[in-house]
C-alpha cells in the first residue's frame, strides 16, 4: 500500500552516480512517489545519503529483511548489470514492484528469470527507459508511426563519450562496455521507430591503440529488419561526446541531437525535413528520472501494465547477446522473428522540471 499521502514508497538499490545524480533528486519532482529506504554496500553512502534524504539504510546482505519490512512498495535497482537479477527477482517474488535500470540484465537467462518472477507474483516490472516518458522522443515516435516521413527505411546513429580507463566499465568486459552501456539507446530507439524487431545482427569492434582497457572501446552494429530495412549505430568510450540519430523514410527524415542524454541544458531536439523544407523542433529540459518514476507509480496506483516492461527489456538484451556472438565469431547472427509491440505511447510523456543535482557522496565502490 502507498503511504498516507497516497505515494508509492521506493527503496533505492545501489548508490552509484546514476542513483545519486539523477534518480534520487528526481523522485522529489513527482506527485506520487517518495523514497523511504536505501540499499548499499558502502557505509559512507549509507550514512550520508540516508541522512540527506531521511531514509533507512540497509546493507546488501539485509535486502531480504527490507523486502519483509513493510516499509516499501517498490524498488529502483541501479546496481551493476550483472547484479540486476540478484535484487529484481526476489523483490518481484515478494510482491514488490521493480523499476530496473537498463540493460535489463547481463544475459537472456537472467531476463527470462526476472520476467518469470513478475508473472508469478503479479508485481509490476518496468525497465527504466527514461526516454519513453520524454516528450520530444514520444513526439518523434508518434510522428513516424503516423507516417509523417512515409515508409521508414533507414536509421543511423553515433553515440560516444570519453570514459577514463580507470572506470570499472572499461575493465569488466563486453557486458559492462559501450555496446551494453550505450548501445541500448540507439537500439531501443530504432526498434520503436521501426515498430519492428531485427532479424539479423552484424558487428565489428576496435580497441583504441594505447588505451589500457580490456574490452573493445568502439563498436559498430548493423541490423537488418523485416521488409529490408536497415539500421546502423556506432558507440564509443574513446571519442569526444556526441549523440545523434537520423531516421529516413520515403517522404522525408528526422535528424535528432541531443537525442539520448539528460540533465542541465539537455533538451531533446530534432530537425524534420519534409518536401525539401527543414523545420527545427526543440523541447524543454525535463527531469527524465522524475518523469519515468511518476509514470511507473501511476501504473502501480491505477493497476496498469507499464509499457517498457520486462519483455521490452529482454528484446534489447537478446540483440546485445547477438552482438557479442557476432564479435566473437566474426559472423552475422540470425534472430528469430518476433511480433511487434505497442511500444511508446503518447500518454507516457511527462514534463517535470529538472531537479537540482546534489553533491556526490564519493566512494571506492562505483555502484555501491
Amino acid at each position: 500500500m502507498p503511504d498516507a499521502q497516497g505515494k508509492i514508497r521506493y527503496a533505492v538499490v545501489g548508490g552509484g552516480w546514476i542513483s545519486q545524480g539523477a534518480f534520487m533528486p528526481g523522485v522529489a519532482q513527482t506527485r506520487n512517489s517518495v523514497m523511504t529506504a536505501l540499499v548499499t554496500g558502502d557505509p559512507i553512502k549509507a550514512d550520508r545519503l540516508a541522512q540527506k534524504y531521511g531514509l533507512k539504510s540497509y546493507a546488501y546482505e539485509e535486502f531480504d529483511t527490507l523486502l519483509k519490512s513493510g516499509e516499501i512498495d517498490a524498488v529502483y535497482v541501479a546496481t551493476p548489470n550483472f547484479r540486476h537479477r540478484e535484487f529484481a527477482e526476489p523483490a518481484l517474488l515478494a510482491g514488490i514492484h521493480v523499476l530496473l535500470e537498463k540493460p535489463m540484465a547481463a544475459s537472456e537467462e537472467d531476463c527470462l528469470a526476472i520476467n518469470a518472477a513478475a508473472r508469478q507474483s503479479g508485481a509490476k516490472l518496468m525497465i527504466a527507459y527514461r526516454l519513453h516518458c520524454e516528450p520530444g522522443t514520444v513526439e518523434m515516435v508518434d510522428r513516424v508511426r503516423r507516417g509523417d516521413i512515409g515508409d521508414v527505411r533507414l536509421f543511423s546513429s553515433v553515440f560516444s563519450q570519453v570514459t577514463k580507463p580507470s572506470n570499472h566499465r572499461m575493465q569488466s568486459g563486453f557486458w559492462a562496455g559501450p555496446a551494453t552501456d550505450m548501445g541500448p539507446y540507439p537500439l531501443n530507439a530504432v526498434r520503436n521507430l521501426f515498430a519492428s524487431e531485427p532479424v539479423q545482427v552484424h558487428a565489428v569492434a576496435t580497441q583504441t591503440p594505447g588505451r589500457p582497457v580490456n574490452t573493445p572501446d568502439t563498436v559498430n552494429v548493423t541490423l537488418r529488419f523485416p521488409e529490408e530495412r536497415l539500421a546502423t549505430f556506432t558507440v564509443s568510450y574513446s571519442l569526444p561526446a556526441t549523440e545523434r540519430f537520423q531516421v529516413i523514410g520515403d517522404k522525408g527524415e528526422f535528424e535528432a541531437s541531443p537525442c539520448f542524454g539528460f540533465g542541465e541544458g539537455v533538451g531533446i531536439a530534432y530537425r524534420a525535413t519534409l518536401d525539401g523544407k527543414t523545420q527545427e523542433h526543440k523541447h524543454p529540459v525535463v527531469d527524465h528520472f522524475g518523469g519515468e518514476t511518476e509514470y511507473f507509480s501511476d501504473c502501480i496506483l491505477n493497476d496498469r501494465a507499464p509499457e517498457p516492461d520486462g519483455e521490452e527489456g529482454w528484446r534489447d538484451v537478446r540483440v546485445l547477446a547477438a552482438i557479442e556472438r557476432a564479435l566473437s565469431t566474426g559472423q552475422a547472427q540470425r534472430l528469430e522473428p518476433l511480433p511487434s509491440r505497442r511500444g511508446i505511447q503518447r500518454d507516457q510523456a511527462r514534463s517535470l522540471p529538472l531537479a537540482k543535482v546534489p553533491d556526490y557522496v564519493n566512494t571506492s565502490q562505483p555502484n555501491g
